[in-house]
């Protein structure tokens, strides 16, 4: 017995540890099978004759094999589980070695990428068994580099204005410099397939960027451009859903329309007012930078990842997510979204027949599908008679005179541009756009659209039916807010669009500009404005806040619209056809033109030619005739409307009358009541031969 417990006492604390093994084994075992072991009953020592016997050393043999079974069993596990732990960490670096090598075998990267391009790399990895990769490393915004012995180009040395209230025609020479230089840049190389000037596909998606732009538009742009003028090492990037490179939207719908050129919806150059040719591109290709090349880029530069939507924004951690679940982080981002057309629901419901032939028109794709559309069926019909409407009903008109096209135009008010326009004079523009060849179908509130013997077929409120070949839906803008949700950005309850402070900011480091931005105008209230000056200046100030100038919006935009060369007009402020309004108007010369303003003043836009030193010393006619309210059609050559709220103008628009716009906005911007218009209207020389 003595010996018998000699040998318990050394094989005791073996047996203590293989015990603790197999509770250890067998409760991750219960646990893994959802289920607890059972107890085994407890071994007791035999209580045999003193002495010890065959039976104390039967049962000392039993133990001793039991715990040296034991102890192999567990030996083998331990030996198993490190075995296994060692395979799954070799893996593990076997990935990311190929992925490392991906990395260092791609042609475009100039020198070895860093964690977070390793990292963005091993994320498609379509292995099941992959490790869930770790979150992109958030980054400061870059700094601005220093001073090399390259400098930036030309188009990106344009300083901005130190002052607050920054002219309009610094804010258009950001977009618009040098319009004959591009005009003149050889795009060939750069156009793809069907004209367009875009950058080729896929691009490597950089993981970071120290400034991130939301849209692809004049808003986007014009940040792009005020973000390098005052940090010429700053590294850009562009998100954009469209397959351009960013372009201005206005000539869509006004100067493409009227080229000689038949290739003009590929080449997408036009001919101005002024006879100069340019693209519709702010900028050829060589301008931009790849996205690949955006994060070696010495000297920084703008770079455009086309074909991509931000689905998802997460403002806390200061990153997007596109919608292929690419994730890009930023240092300050900027929201130019703009927005999506407006469609009639009759339309929406009305089934595919009648969707298919229909177009809202916005972007470049809508032009040429639009164009073909115009060549191959015999009537279209414009639905709108606001800004959109109203030029695209005078471009197609002049068709009808070369072919045997029926252009229709139909909209609710009584007369063309009847929600802008006081009615004496929406009823000239009515008769104006007639003379363009187009049918004028006016109090027409739409009821239902059918398609019905390869016709579509358009009824009217009123019992009247309008039979056509496709429509045109151009009645008005729906701002795009998509990323309210995730952003937690405010949207507003009347003018839609994402509330903004003064500077244009939603969030700490988070801009909107453009058509998405509803701004408080410290003059009109708050407002939104769906216009192409609009969206220079508030991108350009936006851009210059982003690097840091704190600059509040105080500008009135201005924003025009031409019936054809021979009429136009240039509005600012709010111009409501519900407000109060006084015309003052003269007769009109062959000077009083858009295509003569235009030559005159070398630009394509005309909004270019603006000047504040026009508005500060305003020069009144010296015509001794006393401008009168006109009230005669024949009389509406040229002249002032203003847009009255509480005896202050709180809107004007030049009739036929440009380069005049620095005089009104003043007018605006002081806020004071006018006893006698008429001599107000003395300030924009009207008069004058």
């Amino acid at each position: 017995m003595l010996k018998c417990r000699s040998v318990w006492n050394k094989l005791a604390p073996l047996t203590k540890v293989s015990s603790n093994v197999c509770r250890h084994n067998g409760r991750r075992t219960g646990l893994t099978n959802f289920r607890i072991p059972p107890c085994a009953p407890a071994a007791h020592m035999s209580t045999g004759p003193r002495g010890g016997g065959r039976e104390n050393q039967l049962y000392a043999a039993l133990v001793g094999a039991v715990t040296i079974t034991v102890g192999i069993l567990s030996y083998r596990h331990l030996k198993e589980d490190a075995r296994r732990y060692q395979d799954r960490i070799d893996e593990i670096e076997s990935r990311t070695s190929k992925g490392i090598v991906k990395q260092e075998s791609a042609p475009i990267q100039s020198e070895p990428p860093d964690v977070e391009a390793i990292e963005t790399e091993v994320v498609p990895e379509p292995e099941p068994s992959a490790e869930p990769t770790a979150e992109p490393q958030l980054e400061p915004p870059a700094e601005p580099e220093p001073e090399t012995p390259s400098a930036p180009s030309d188009a990106e040395a344009t300083p901005p204005s130190d002052t607050t209230e920054t002219p309009s025609a610094a804010a258009e020479a950001v977009v618009e410099s040098a319009p004959e230089e591009v005009a003149e840049a050889p795009a060939a190389p750069a156009v793809e397939e069907g004209g367009a000037d875009t950058v080729p596909a896929p691009h490597k998606v950089p993981s970071h960027t120290p400034y991130l732009l939301i849209g692809g538009g004049t808003a986007s742009f014009a940040a792009a451009r005020s973000i390098r003028a005052r940090d010429p090492g700053a590294k850009v990037l562009i998100v954009t859903e469209e397959t351009d490179l960013p372009y201005m939207r206005p000539p869509l719908s006004k100067e493409l329309w009227f080229s000689d050129d038949p290739s003009v919806t590929e080449t997408l150059r036009f001919k101005q007012w002024n006879g100069k040719e340019r693209s519709i591109y702010f900028q050829p290709a060589s301008f931009y930078i790849s996205p690949e090349d955006l994060d070696s880029a010495e000297n920084g530069g703008v770079a455009v990842l086309t074909d991509k939507k931000v689905v998802h924004m997460d403002v806390r951690g200061n990153k997007v997510k596109l919608d292929d679940d690419t994730e890009i982080s930023y240092g300050k981002c900027l929201i130019a979204t703009g927005g999506v057309p407006r469609n009639l629901q009759v339309i929406d419901r009305a089934g595919e027949e009648v969707t298919s032939r229909t177009t809202l028109f916005r972007k470049i794709d809508d032009f040429r599908s639009l164009d073909k559309v115009s060549r191959n069926v015999k009537s279209i019909t414009i639905i709108g008679g606001g800004f959109m409407g109203s030029e695209l009903a005078c471009a197609l008109g002049r068709r009808t005179n070369e072919s045997d096209l029926e252009v229709i135009q139909m909209f609710p008010e009584k007369g063309n541009m009847g929600k802008v326009l006081p009615e004496y004079l929406s009823n000239w523009t009515t008769e104006k756009v007639k003379k363009e060849g187009v049918k004028v179908v006016s109090e027409a509130l739409v009821k239902s659209v059918t398609f019905k013997d390869d016709k579509l077929q358009i009824q009217l409120k009123d019992g009247r039916l309008v039979k056509t070949d496709h429509i045109v839906a151009a009645v008005g803008l729906e701002p795009n807010v998509d990323l309210a949700k995730s952003a937690g950005m405010e949207v507003d309850s009347d003018f839609g669009g994402y509330r903004v402070n003064a500077e244009l900011q939603a969030r700490s480091n988070i801009w909107v500009a453009g058509d998405a931005a509803c701004f408080y105008d410290i003059r009109l209230g708050r407002r939104r404005v769906e216009h192409h000056d609009h969206a220079v200046v508030s991108g350009r100030l936006a851009g210059e806040n982003m690097t840091g100038a704190n600059k509040p919006y105080w500008h009135q935009s201005m924003f025009w619209s031409d019936l054809g060369p021979d009429v136009g007009y240039e509005a600012i402020g709010i111009v409501d056809s519900s407000l109060p309004t006084v015309g003052v108007f003269a007769k009109a010369t062959s000077k009083d033109t858009p295509k003569a303003a235009t030559e005159k003043s070398g630009t394509g836009i005309r909004s270019e030619s603006e000047t504040e030193d026009t508005a500060t010393s305003p020069v009144a006619s010296s015509s001794s005739s006393t401008p009168t309210v006109e009230q005669h059609k024949d009389d509406y050559g040229k002249g002032v409307i203003f847009y009255l709220r509480d005896k202050v103008v709180v809107g004007i628009i030049l009739w036929n009358v440009f380069n005049r716009m620095p005089i009104a906005r003043k007018i605006i911007k002081d806020g004071e009541e006018h006893a006698d218009l008429n001599e107000v209207a003395k300030l924009f020389n009207i008069h004058e031969d």
